[in-house]
């Protein structure tokens, strides 16, 4: 999984991305806020991105608002580092826009559990981006016929919305999915052919 690192601390960067790389996971690097959101900005955005809250030129949180509010059909999971655990700093964060938090100095193994639970995440809400895409494309592709058809009661035509009158298989093919296919009921045997059927009391 590709991760964002904005830490403007060398020792504590270079800690993340130690860690992350050997896990098995794509790490970009920055040490300001202005230098992440640029990064979160590109087509090839990382799907996962762990900002520390006080960086120069640009704060996580600040950072954390502008992804927020471009956010397209794959929102990064964003992790926030911070150094207070109080609620109304937790609150201001949520609020931004975070997923998820974690307190500096950080433990590898908590680090490594929220990354799991951001990736899990990011891997189901991509599942059901997906569905919901194969959805409208059924939805797409449905074509039902509803309200009052006007019919001949004799030829049995059907008058279309631009007033002309179709067969009733060439109504279906413009109006559904369905195709007719040909054939003769046996009333309509018994009227139109009757020399095809077999004569009572003796053989066809």
């Amino acid at each position: 999984m590709k991760i964002l690192i904005a830490e403007d601390n060398a020792i504590q960067s270079q800690l993340l991305e130690t860690f992350l790389i050997k896990r098995g996971h794509e790490v970009t690097t920055t040490t300001n806020g202005a230098e992440a959101w640029e990064v979160m900005r590109l087509p090839d955005a990382p799907s996962l991105a762990i900002l520390d809250w006080i960086m120069p030129v640009m704060d996580g949180i600040e950072v954390c608002r502008r992804i927020r509010s471009h956010d397209g059909d794959h929102p990064p999971y964003i992790i926030i580092l911070t150094s207070r655990d109080d609620k109304p700093h937790l609150i201001a964060g949520l609020e931004a826009g975070a997923n998820d938090f974690l307190t500096k100095p950080f433990d590898p193994g908590e680090l490594m559990a929220r990354v799991d639970v951001g990736r899990r995440t990011i891997a189901l809400e991509d599942a059901l981006g997906l569905k919901i895409k194969e959805l409208l494309l059924a939805n797409e592709q449905i074509k039902t016929l509803r309200g009052i058809i006007p019919i001949c009661a004799s030829c049995k035509r059907i008058r279309d919305d631009q007033g002309y009158w179709q067969q009733v298989e060439v109504y279906i093919r413009d109006h559904t999915f369905a195709e007719c296919s040909h054939s003769v009921c046996p009333e309509c045997i018994a009227k139109l052919y009757p020399h095809f059927l077999p004569r009572k009391g003796g053989s066809a």
